[in-house]
């Protein structure tokens, strides 16, 4: 990493202890639902349907950000915060509560905070001012509390077009070293996007309720990356997942009915290839029927629906543990998906939902067929 981290200073000085605090609504970016002023990824009032794993993993904020523009002379930016606070046997404890900052597509730098039930953590800011991303310890479940500035003043970060991302673990960026390093991270900086993070470690195995919560929430952009639980967590055959792609897509588009979608099937699984599941079905069969229902509807009609072919985009190489892709498996299937997306998005509204960084609370943020070629490994 081109930087080293900060450590949170253990003294408050006069000047830090006058800082004018904001409400972080504003400035909350990557958020689909807030719960009080919880950030969570599935409808609040809506989970009995869910299967009790993705409710778990929805209460995470993964990929929910802060974004600010600083005036010149800005100093520093303050941030309190409500988070967990990891075990004392963990032995990345002192690594639990680290934010990133960062400016475009560039790491400014990284914060590290004593793990504490309540804190607040000071994030340096370069003298010129701009625009900043903080990302947060997702995995411990922060809840910013209050924003201010040292030495100048902070406003909320134009809004970005919405990019609504369902998926899986992968999706959910597991084994990228860092939140920002994720896929959906990655690719949405390339494009210019507020990516929102539906990925469910374990989950994404065609849960209709959850293709009904996408079309309830605002985005200008949607993509579907799953499948490679439906050969183990829950298996499936190739024929079922087809009509599961098909049902998901056609819920999806009760409220998205002309916003560019883009179903990337699964990448590379060396273990499930070739090996039948439970019900006889290889991961190939499954990614062929997920991909063949993509182009169907897109024959059918749907002209803003793309295919992007997963196989081809990651090699074992690129796998932290056979399943998971590395950080540079991120950015592969970032830049893939960046390219894929770009043809299609067109002039997307800058000014976006007025109300798409201050989320209401226990409601959603809110307002032949293509078949891409992914670059060659």
């Amino acid at each position: 990493m081109p930087h080293d981290p900060h450590r949170e200073p253990s003294t408050t000085s006069r000047s830090e202890a006058r800082v004018a605090w904001l409400d972080p609504a504003p400035f909350l970016r990557g958020t689909s639902w807030l719960d009080g002023n919880r950030p969570v990824r599935a409808d609040p009032d809506d989970l009995e349907r869910l299967p009790w794993d993705i409710a778990e993993r929805a209460a995470l904020p993964i990929g929910v950000r802060i974004e600010f523009t600083a005036s010149p002379g800005t100093r520093a930016v303050r941030l309190r915060y409500r988070a967990a606070v990891p075990g004392p046997d963990d032995p990345l404890a002192a690594l639990r509560h680290c934010f990133a900052l960062w400016s475009g597509t560039r790491l400014v730098g990284e914060t590290c905070a004593a793990p504490a039930a309540e804190a607040t953590v000071t994030l340096p800011l370069p003298p010129a001012g701009g625009v900043f991303t903080i990302h947060l310890p997702e995995g411990q479940a922060p809840v910013p509390l209050a924003l201010g500035a040292l030495g100048g003043s902070l406003s909320p970060a134009p809004v970005r077009p919405r990019w609504l991302v369902h998926g899986d673990s992968i999706t959910e960026g597991w084994w990228s070293t860092r939140p920002a390093h994720s896929w959906p991270a990655t690719a949405g900086r390339l494009l210019g996007l507020d990516p929102v993070n539906l990925g469910y470690a374990g989950g994404a195995r065609g849960e209709l309720p959850l293709a009904e919560h996408l079309a309830r929430l605002p985005g200008e952009v949607i993509t579907l990356a799953f499948g490679t639980n439906c050969w183990s967590t829950v298996p499936a055959t190739a024929d079922w997942l087809y009509a599961t792609v098909r049902a998901f897509v056609g819920l999806v588009r009760r409220g998205h009915p002309d916003t560019p979608l883009l179903i990337v099937s699964p990448v590379l699984r060396p273990e499930a290839e070739h090996t039948r599941n439970a019900l006889g079905a290889t991961l190939t069969e499954l990614r062929r029927a997920m991909e063949r229902a993509g182009r169907d509807l897109a024959a059918e009609g749907d002209a803003r629906l793309l295919v992007l072919p997963g196989r081809p985009l990651l090699g074992p190489e690129h796998l932290a543990d056979g399943l998971h892709p590395d950080d540079r498996g991120h950015a592969r299937i970032a830049t893939a998906v960046a390219e894929a997306l770009r043809g299609v998005l067109g002039t997307l509204d800058e000014a976006a939902d007025p109300h798409a960084g201050r989320p209401p609370s226990r409601g959603p943020v809110g307002g032949g067929p293509p078949l891409l070629t992914p670059p060659a490994p």
